[in-house]
C-alpha cells in the first residue's frame, strides 16, 4: 500500500476535532451509526485507504472497522469525497454517477450527509 497523500486526510483530521465539539456531540446523539469510508487516490477499488467514522463513540480512525460490520461502507475517489463532504456534489448524484459506491444499510447510508462534516474555512 502506498503512502499517497490524500486530500481527504485533512478532512478526517478536522472531523476528529468537530466530533469533540457540541455540534459533534449532537450528531453522535442523533445518528449513532458507524461508517467505513474507503478513499482511493485515482480509481475506486485500488490503493484504498479506509477510515472509520464512528458516530456511536464519536471517533475517527484510520484502518478497517474492527468491531464487526459498519452500518454502511462508502467508496470514493479522493477528489469526489472532498466534493461530497464540502457540499459541492450531492450524494445522490455522486451515487448515480458511480462516484460513490455504497455497501450495507441504505437507511444508514441516507443519514450520511454533508452535514456530518465540519465546514472547512478553505480546502
Amino acid at each position: 500500500m502506498g503512502t499517497t497523500e490524500l486530500k481527504s486526510d485533512n478532512l478526517f483530521e478536522m472531523m476528529k476535532i468537530h466530533l469533540a465539539s457540541d455540534a459533534g456531540k449532537e450528531l453522535i446523539k442523533n445518528i449513532g451509526l458507524v461508517y467505513q469510508i474507503n478513499i482511493a487516490p485515482k480509481k475506486i477499488g485500488f490503493d484504498e485507504v479506509s477510515y472509520i467514522v464512528d458516530l456511536k463513540k464519536g471517533e475517527v480512525t484510520k484502518g478497517k472497522y474492527e468491531g464487526g460490520k459498519p452500518d454502511a461502507t462508502f467508496s470514493f475517489k479522493d477528489d469526489d469525497f472532498i466534493k461530497v463532504a464540502t457540499g459541492k456534489m450531492n450524494p445522490q448524484i455522486a451515487f448515480m454517477r458511480g462516484a460513490m459506491k455504497i455497501k450495507g444499510s441504505l437507511s444508514a447510508a441516507q443519514k450520511f450527509t454533508p452535514d456530518i462534516f465540519p465546514k472547512p474555512a478553505k480546502m
